[in-house]
């Protein structure tokens, strides 16, 4: 079956400007990422003289905006970048980069102006922290933007009547190649016993693809005098704001206690399975997501993968994730705990290429609005400036 060829478009109240783009994701391949192109489509008589411009943004918010506590502003903007799209300062045919832009052009006819940006090889991916069900506001997040307005200039004050905003991603996929297997081991003696506690624990593979159950080995052989009551597995997520704050923050977002017990000089070899899924993990605040554009189609966070020479400062928010072994040891002062750290990764696998000869010729126009999670309010800016077009808003084909 053919792909089908979705576009995504939305329309300015004042019905000056449109924007059409056939992808909402851009891809992070760590050493180059997509180009974001579309099309914006004018109105002559709405625009009333006025020139059409388009901004591509990166923005860190970290709490609400009208939030600023001694001098350090909660909202910090990492890259702005600005072109005029009309009237057109090169060639139409020129500003075409894709198929979709070739033929949106000829189905939007006359009025329809591309657009084009590169991202810079330093901005994080798309990435926020769910906000706790009673939380109102924008949430800690890394967000692109996507925004076409028409004014009298490019400094000039624009109407929120004649702006268009578009929330995009920046996503990465897991590699084709991975590294070995991880395996962690550790010994512990104890006081008045002779011999030693040894527990090792290792994965099957280092990159796990979202909803894929994640088998932990645990080996235990207990030399020691003491009892272990219990054992314990996890996998946190570990949420690092690196921008300037360097908070961190760590969340079991799979745990079993399964109760095993190893007596004193006996051993243990088991598989525990564990499934980490925001699915589990909806009503709790602090889990970080991969960047949202409505409520069904977000996860849990990726693992970041960073580019070498590239500053971890200037990234946002850095995701990583680890399995904990803990033994929970009894002895006569009370229990005592010996864990273990397991890195891994976790992914979307890579989608196969579509071939442009399988996609679809008749192009299927959807609404993009933005929604928000449970507790969130909508940016009234947002919300108030803009309009978006049902299917029988889109233009005929020529």
């Amino acid at each position: 079956m053919s792909s089908k060829n979705v576009v995504f478009k939305k329309i300015s109240k004042d019905k000056s400007v449109g924007v059409y783009m056939g992808k909402r994701d851009f891809v992070d391949r760590v050493d180059s990422v997509d180009p974001v192109d579309g099309i914006i489509l004018i109105d002559h008589e709405a625009l009333q003289g006025r020139k059409v411009f388009v901004t591509l943004s990166c923005t860190f918010r970290y709490g609400r905006d009208d939030v600023d506590v001694i001098g350090i502003a909660f909202r910090r903007e990492l890259y702005l970048s600005t072109r005029q799209v009309y009237p057109p300062l090169q060639d139409r045919e020129k500003g075409i980069h894709s198929r979709t832009q070739a033929r949106l052009m000829r189905k939007l006819g006359d009025n329809a102006y591309p657009f084009f940006f590169e991202f810079p090889d330093n901005l994080p991916c798309s990435v926020c922290l769910q906000p706790a069900p009673h939380d109102v506001g924008k949430q800690c997040a890394v967000e692109f933007e996507i925004k076409a307005f028409s004014a009298e200039s490019q400094d000039a004050k624009v109407r929120k009547r004649s702006t268009v905003k578009l929330l995009i991603r920046k996503v990465q996929f897991a590699p084709e190649s991975e590294g070995e297997a991880p395996s962690v081991e550790t010994t512990r003696d104890f006081l008045m016993s002779d011999k030693p506690l040894h527990v090792k624990a290792t994965l099957d593979k280092e990159i796990y693809y979202h909803g894929e159950p994640i088998k932990v080995h645990v080996s235990v052989t207990n030399n020691s005098s003491k009892n272990i009551k219990n054992i314990i597995v996890s996998v946190d997520q570990v949420s690092t704001v690196v921008l300037y704050s360097n908070d961190s923050y760590v969340k079991s977002v799979a745990i079993e206690e399964f109760g095993d017990s190893v007596s004193a000089g006996a051993t243990l070899e088991k598989v525990y399975t564990l499934l980490p899924l925001l699915a589990n993990n909806r009503e709790r605040r602090g889990i970080a997501l991969d960047g949202k554009l409505k409520h069904e189609d977000t996860n849990l966070a990726s693992s970041s993968i960073i580019k070498e020479g590239v500053l971890k400062e200037v990234l946002g928010i850095m995701v990583s994730y680890r399995v904990m072994v803990k033994l929970i040891v009894g002895g006569m002062m009370g229990s005592s705990e010996v864990g273990l750290e397991v890195p891994f990764k976790l992914m979307h696998p890579k989608p196969d290429a579509v071939r442009e000869s399988e996609i679809e010729e008749e192009m299927i126009f959807h609404e993009f609005k933005r929604s928000y999670l449970k507790g969130m309010m909508a940016d009234d800016d947002d919300e108030e400036g803009n309009v978006s077009g049902g299917d029988e808003a889109a233009p005929k084909e020529k």
